[in-house]
């Protein structure tokens, strides 16, 4: 964790993950995407009905492992990777039997 030199009061006890346990250059696996469409203040008609939302940069959804239901399988952690749709960071885990999952 990094503590960041506060520049207002609401900084003062503020830290920040540490970004350079982050596996650089590495792309995502394409199996575990999936494209998101964004909604951005529309209701399920598709009309516009809260204002003031929208833009922003394309992202793409990652297939989190939430189960994690491979018990007594070896694996491996190939990256830790940036999710653009959470706070957390993710990790690309390889199991012995070639199975790649994000948990």
């Amino acid at each position: 964790m990094k503590k960041i030199r506060p520049r207002t009061p609401g900084q003062r006890a503020r830290i920040k993950p540490d970004d350079s346990q982050i596996t650089k250059g590495v792309k995502p696996l394409k199996s575990l995407l999936l494209s998101k469409k964004s909604k951005a203040g529309r209701a399920k008609w598709g009309r516009i009905t809260i204002r003031h939302r929208g833009g922003g940069h394309k992202k793409k959804y990652r297939i989190i492992d939430f189960r994690q239901d491979k018990l007594n399988i070896p694996a491996v952690v190939r990256s830790i990777e940036y999710d653009p749709n959470r706070s957390a960071f993710i990790a690309l885990v390889v199991y012995k039997d070639g199975e790649k999952r994000y948990i």
